[in-house]
């Protein structure tokens, strides 16, 4: 099966000389398209990192990645944009919504700046929050939601543009218990869905519901494996 999503020899690494450190450490990694992808790991050994060169938020200082059939590393910072904007979907543990605009225009605004009309936009906005349970919630502030809804809406915010792949980074780090089996029940149901996911999280009920794990430490790719293999 060829991959929808690739990385290959990607280092990235910070500072210099004795105080070089290796974030990223000549990681190869393909993400089939229909597949979910859980990375695993400690803090600081390389996984957010690693999201961000996959989604084109940082650049590689060696290696590659693809998308789609584009390298994406070597893109203009203009065209990465349009990219990440038009085929990928990025749900973060701080959710990074914005405070002066309900949760409806939360999630609709990515439509918007890829060209959608606002009717559409407004439409496919108001389907995803019902979606992920909080179409009676849709005119409220971030600030009237819980920390669970709020992630939700983020989580439909990153659907809104019918991305290839969502990248989750540490989707569950800043929630209680229930709002964690919220946010697990939608992972379970986009993967269910045969939506490509690739998910970073020290969370094992999370890593749990991918199709595959890959543990990383000191920025490299460990042992991977199917979920609920046992291994």
């Amino acid at each position: 099966m060829d991959a929808l999503l690739s990385g290959r020899r990607l280092s990235k690494w910070y500072g210099r000389g004795e105080g070089l450190v290796r974030a990223v450490d000549e990681v190869e990694l393909e993400v089939p398209q229909g597949q979910s992808l859980a990375v695993t790991g400690p803090s600081g050994c390389g996984k957010s990192t690693l999201l961000h060169l996959l989604g084109g938020l940082q650049e590689p200082d060696e290696g590659e990645v693809w998308l789609a059939g584009q390298r994406i590393d070597t893109m203009s910072e203009r065209a990465r944009a349009r990219l990440r904007r038009d085929s990928v979907g990025f749900v973060f543990q701080a959710f990074h919504l914005m405070d002066e605009l309900t949760a409806v225009e939360n999630v609709e605004m990515a439509a918007l700046l890829a060209g959608r009309s606002p009717a559409r936009a407004r439409r496919r906005a108001m389907q995803l929050l019902e979606r992920v349970g909080l179409a009676g919630r849709a005119k409220h502030l971030p600030s009237a939601l819980s920390g669970g809804q709020r992630q939700r809406v983020a989580i439909a915010r990153a659907l809104s543009n019918d991305p290839l792949i969502v990248l989750a980074d540490e989707p569950t780090g800043n929630l209680d218990s229930e709002a964690t089996l919220d946010v697990l029940r939608l992972f379970e149901e986009l993967r269910a869905a045969g939506q490509t996911l690739v998910v970073v999280t020290h969370d094992m009920r999370i890593a749990a519901v991918a199709d595959r794990m890959i543990a990383m430490r000191d920025g490299m790719l460990g042992s991977l494996y199917r979920a609920g293999s046992g291994r």
